[in-house]
């Protein structure tokens, strides 16, 4: 009798333990707030529910905007943890996949070379001297805004050796400062500058909107090739664009795709952030079959899929595997590890390349993110950002639209 009460206490023991170690496990990884997305773009009374909350009645009804209180118990029986729940209304875009040009304006003129003029007293820098740096903006000049290199030869050429007023950004931070151009050996005022007011490229779509025409591209910034500050932009058009071949890559050496600008213009840039350039369509397809994007939550290592565009033959599916989920934090671009199963992609590109920037990645039937980066030590994987932080940015262009 003794020896199976002490084997009833041990197994009692084993058991309670269990059951407190689920308990504190599950109070430690449940977060106190939580998001759930929509079901579907028709359906706004239900609910997503967490998988780490699986107790959470299935019944329960919410509008988007809506917050409620969710309790989990172990077993539907042991209590572990309340948590606020917040109902987002689940975005639903248009998967993209094809190229496109990328014409961007800066706001004013960037530094990227700080040199010196030949004078008659020997080599001088006008531009060190007033304390300039490369990826320097020079907005205007005496209060002139400038937005073109010639504004700013002419107004330096005109100076004739007066000290001119420059307006600068440097870090998001405007200062000014007092820049006096020299008299070079061929008789003519220079300021040594080498700057620039414009950049092309060429990337791939990633999502638009059927309800507004607001599109997104890239994954990441277009940045200067020399300064590899990201190119703040006063304008920009994305345009249409055709791919004529490809480098592969290989390890060591990153691939890119071949791509030239053809005639026609998809629509005006508005924005060049960390996560991608975005603008609105011209014209689009206010019917085309539209799929949910992932809330970060959502989003898993495994099997999935993207979208590119690497020969005549246009977008077309391929197999990725998600190998890592990094940071799933706002307004960053290198969320996902991202690895190129598929075959017939390594075939024709040796795996990620340059120009595949923007490739949507689908898992799940849902736009989980896009390709940004390939490793350059192995092309067969890269990184990848978030759909959801991409959807997060596109929110600047939503306010230009409203205010006209």
């Amino acid at each position: 009798m003794k020896k199976c009460f002490r084997i009833a206490s041990i197994v009692c023991f084993f058991l309670t333990g269990t059951v407190l170690l689920y308990i504190i496990v599950g109070y430690m990884r449940i977060p106190d707030e939580m998001t759930v997305g929509e079901l579907n773009e028709m359906d706004t009374g239900k609910a997503y529910v967490f998988e780490a909350l699986g107790t959470v009645p299935s019944e329960a009804m919410a509008r988007t905007g809506d917050e409620y209180e969710a309790s989990v118990r172990l077993f539907n029986i042991f209590p572990v943890k309340s948590a606020r729940i917040k109902v987002l209304q689940r975005r639903y875009v248009v998967p993209g996949g094809d190229v496109f040009g990328i014409r961007l304006y800066t706001r004013g003129v960037m530094v990227i070379r700080v040199d010196e003029v030949t004078t008659s007293s020997g080599n001088l820098s006008p531009g060190r001297k007033a304390g300039l740096k490369e990826g320097d903006m020079i907005i205007s000049v005496d209060g002139k805004e400038i937005c073109r290199n010639r504004e700013l030869s002419e107004l330096i050429a005109a100076s004739g050796g007066r000290p001119l007023k420059l307006l600068i950004e440097r870090g998001g931070r405007e200062r000014t400062i007092s820049f006096t151009p020299v008299l070079s050996a061929d008789s003519s005022y220079k300021g040594g500058l080498w700057i620039r007011d414009s950049t092309a490229g060429i990337g791939t779509l990633t999502w638009y909107d059927r309800t507004n025409g607001i599109f997104a591209g890239l994954g990441h910034a277009v940045c200067d090739v020399d300064t590899g500050e990201i190119m703040p932009l006063s304008g920009g058009d994305a345009v249409r664009a055709e791919v004529k071949g490809c480098y592969k890559g290989k390890n060591g050496s990153a691939g890119e795709l071949c791509g030239v600008f053809s005639s026609g213009t998809i629509g005006k840039l508005y924005t060049n952030g960390s996560t991608g350039v975005f603008g609105v369509m011209d014209s689009f397809d206010r019917n085309a079959a539209v799929i949910p994007v992932a809330l970060r939550r959502e989003v898993k290592t495994g099997a999935a899929s993207i979208i590119c565009t690497v020969d005549e033959n246009g977008p077309m599916y391929y197999d990725v595997e998600i190998v890592r989920v990094i940071n799933t934090s706002s307004g960053t671009e290198r969320n996902l590890v991202i690895k190129v199963t598929d075959e017939r992609l390594i075939e024709k590109t040796g795996g990620i390349v340059q120009g595949m920037s923007g490739s949507p990645i689908i898992q799940n039937g849902m736009l989980a993110g896009a390709i940004t980066h390939v490793f350059v030590d192995d092309p067969l994987e890269g990184y990848g950002i978030l759909a959801e932080n991409m959807c997060d940015s596109a929110k600047t262009v939503e306010s230009y639209l409203k205010a006209g």
